[in-house]
């Protein structure tokens, strides 16, 4: 019974993060009228969450390691209440923005060191599966947070970072366990520095910045071209997030039986067509179709990166986690920057450009030799 809430307490805490990051945005205007300021100085509380967020995955996984996951995780729960309270009082922007950074800074570190821990807790022939219940919790934590903060906002959008800040709470009663690592035995830096990872954070990259920062992309397409009226196009960018929520588990019982490496570069393929497709849609239907199979395809990759990331470094397997995550991130920054003055010259380039860059996880992926494997699990 112990085992199991721990688990279950792990697959909690995967939701936590894409829900405390996106619970803002359909609060945005009421949150701007409430602190007197622009909707634009609001939005910066998403840039504020996700900078410190990407940026201190390169080392959190790894000294949160040598820290102890457990006490660590622990930790940054307890400053992820203190920030969702303090964010929900704040009684102006720059205190509400102040917040939002150290949120993201908090989730630095509980995510990968979360799915590290989980590698511990679960028998090794589980694993595949147990990381496709992760990815699913992730998924449910981005597609709900949009439902909760709509809810929140038709109150008062404080009511939304006090929820974030009791289950923040709730979690920080059960964390994953591992303790200090100090000394001769503590995690290094060096082994993430080598050939495979390389390749693992370049799929990484790959899979944010050609798929899953695309929704931006998508809402100006079905807006400018479409004609579609925002709330269609809410439902419309929905399928992405839910088909990984749906197929994060039955592609988590594939890869106990098929290779991540292949499944996920056969993943990147069809996501990448379909991605394409979308800059053809012609309507409403045809756009959450075409979206909603990019979301199935891009799901199977998250898996696929997550099941050889927890195996790629088992000495220090939060700090790869986290490094590679580093990298998605950092595709989900760069994805706005990269295609937007494709978009302006035609949408359906920017599209056909953006699934093109999938290719690059296709190339990586089989690439990767030993990690499959590799001691993962107890």
């Amino acid at each position: 019974m112990r085992q199991r809430l721990r688990v279950g307490a792990v697959y909690v805490g995967a939701g936590l993060g894409p829900l405390g990051a996106g619970v803002v945005s359909p609060m945005l205007p009421q949150i701007a009228r409430s602190l007197g300021v622009s909707a634009h100085t609001v939005a910066l509380s998403l840039t504020v969450y996700f900078v410190p967020f990407a940026a201190l995955q390169l080392v959190s996984g790894t000294l949160g390691e040598r820290w102890g996951r457990r006490r660590t995780v622990l930790g940054a729960y307890l400053v992820y209440v203190v920030a969702s309270l303090a964010g929900g009082l704040a009684p102006t922007s720059s205190v509400f923005l102040a917040m939002r950074g150290l949120q993201g800074i908090a989730n630095a570190f509980t995510s990968p060191l979360l799915l590290a821990g989980l590698a511990d807790i679960v028998r090794r022939e589980r694993l595949s599966v147990s990381v496709g219940v992760f990815a699913s919790c992730q998924a449910a934590g981005q597609s709900f947070a949009p439902l909760i903060g709509g809810v929140a906002g038709a109150t008062s959008w404080r009511w939304g970072f006090l929820a974030v800040a009791a289950v923040a709470g709730l979690l920080a009663l059960a964390p994953p366990p591992g303790e200090p690592r100090p000394g001769v035995e503590a995690p290094r830096f060096r082994p993430l520095v080598n050939g495979r990872m390389a390749l693992l954070s370049a799929a990484a990259l790959a899979s944010y910045v050609g798929a899953a920062a695309l929704p931006f992309l998508v809402a100006l397409h079905a807006e400018e071209h479409l004609g579609l009226r925002p709330d269609v196009t809410g439902l419309a960018l929905l399928g992405f997030g839910v088909a990984g929520l749906v197929f994060g588990v039955v592609f988590g019982l594939l890869l106990q039986r098929a290779s991540a490496r292949w499944c996920g570069a056969a993943a990147a393929v069809v996501t990448s067509a379909f991605v394409a497709s979308v800059g053809l849609a012609g309507s409403a239907v045809t756009l959450t179709v075409l979206w909603t199979l990019a979301g199935v395809g891009a799901s199977l990759l998250n898996v696929a990166l997550q099941n050889l990331t927890v195996r790629a470094v088992p000495d220090n397997r939060g700090g790869a986690l986290s490094a590679v995550s580093a990298f998605r991130f950092t595709g989900a920054a760069l994805a706005p920057l990269a295609w937007l003055p494709f978009y302006r010259v035609h949408p359906s380039l920017a599209f056909a450009v953006a699934g093109a860059s999938l290719l690059v996880a296709a190339v990586a992926l089989p690439a990767l030799r030993g990690i499959e494997g590799a001691q993962a699990g107890t």
